[in-house]
């Protein structure tokens, strides 16, 4: 089923560019000003989306071997996520039982140990307490209930789920909401990890606008890739989590071609968001003369920093093609631009943006008929923030349903 939803979707696209049409939101938006700075709003955001939502921290290309693991820190909650000696895929607070110090560094690696720096109390990969320095001498402690905090942890589509929520649970198919059916169709779960960079920028909100944004393409991006895409999108939605595609001369392109040939690469275009902070954009890596190559994504994972002006994003890098020697140097001026791309063009007008704002020389900030997707993501960012119990917020993925939405 979820091939013949892309095959819909292609096909609606296709007619859109022939027709040089577009599907317009019913009315413009506007969204208060302050949502991007107030404390109290922000407050809000970290309590009751990034605290309750499940995010993406990793992605499973990152745990191929048992024993790896990968230490960050997302919304002031430092994380420990390990691929186990049994093969499970485990998250931790990165926090030691004993006095509260960060276990390990931020960063990956392989160990089947993790010493904690402060007293050198040891935890293995399932996070069970294994070892006290000077046990004699400590006192009685029962080791089994002072192992490392778990939190929820899930891999769908090739993507790490965490949930920073200490002993809580998490539902992915209903946070999904049937969305996972239309990744598997991206390959990430067969895909190679060729590296991770960050880049500073404005309010998390701020930047996401961005990312739902293909009006700006052609204007901001004018001395880069601008010029070879259009400022039109169309959006298609699982829930809160949203797919951009534009009815260009690529998709007229595809149309060419029979519909029998159209595989997961024509079907799986543009930019694939998960909400509440995550950009999936694929480029081509290919070489003359050399075999191989292919599509490469950069999934942009965006976290809010440590102030409403502030965010964090992490571009992760995923070839869905075996990353020979060969391709190295291609990668990397892939990497490079892409982040000069974000740094130099993005997030300098959004910082920008930022500092505008908050002088209150407008009350609001709009988004049109032809920005449905900006629109439908602020409208989940409101919803969510009024439900104050996990009952009505569980409500409000429960009632979008599993099937995509116009």
């Amino acid at each position: 089923m979820s091939r013949e939803t892309l095959v819909e979707l292609t096909r609606r696209t296709v007619s859109h560019a022939r027709a040089g049409t577009v599907p317009q939101a019913a009315d413009i938006a506007h969204v208060p000003a302050s949502n991007y700075y107030d404390p109290q709003r922000w407050e809000l955001e970290m309590a009751r989306i990034f605290r309750r939502t499940p995010l993406v921290l990793g992605f499973s290309a990152e745990f191929r071997e048992q024993n790896s693991y990968k230490a960050i820190e997302v919304a002031g909650t430092p994380v420990l996520i390990v691929r186990s000696t049994d093969g499970e895929l485990r998250a931790f607070v990165n926090m030691c039982s004993h006095r509260g110090a960060v276990v390990v560094e931020p960063g990956s690696g392989t160990s089947r140990r993790f010493t904690c720096p402060y007293h050198a109390w040891n935890y293995d990969t399932a996070g069970n307490l294994v070892g006290i320095l000077d046990r004699e001498t400590f006192g009685e402690i029962d080791v089994d209930c002072h192992g490392l905090t778990p939190l929820p942890c899930v891999e769908r589509s090739g993507i790490v789920f965490v949930k920073l929520e200490p002993g809580g649970s998490m539902d992915i198919d209903a946070h999904l909401c049937g969305y996972d059916a239309m990744l598997d169709h991206l390959g990430v779960a067969d895909a190679w990890f060729v590296g991770s960079q960050t880049a500073d920028g404005p309010n998390w909100k701020v930047a996401y606008d961005g990312y739902l944004d293909f009006y700006h393409l052609p204007i901001l991006h004018k001395n880069t890739f601008g010029p070879d895409y259009a400022n039109t999108a169309i959006y298609d939605a699982w829930g809160p989590h949203q797919r951009v595609t534009s009815p260009d001369h690529r998709m007229l392109a595809v149309g060419e071609l029979d519909e029998t040939d159209w595989s997961d690469r024509h079907l799986t275009g543009g930019v694939w968001t998960i909400f509440p902070h995550v950009s999936i954009a694929g480029f081509d890596v290919l070489l003359d003369g050399v075999e191989g190559g292919g599509r490469m994504y950069m999934i942009s994972t965006l976290y809010p920093g440590a102030t409403p002006d502030t965010s964090v994003t992490y571009q992760n890098f995923l070839a869905t093609f075996e990353p020979t020697e060969e391709f190295a140097a291609a990668i990397a001026a892939q990497r490079e631009f892409l982040l000069g791309v974000v740094v130099d063009e993005d997030y300098f007008t959004g910082n920008r943006i930022q500092r505008a704002l908050k002088t209150n020389a407008k009350p609001n900030v709009i988004f049109g008929r032809n920005e449905a997707g900006g629109q439908r993501f602020h409208g989940w960012v409101d919803q969510l923030i009024a439900a104050e119990d996990d009952e009505a917020f569980a409500a409000l993925f429960a009632n979008a349903g599993t099937e995509f939405q116009p």
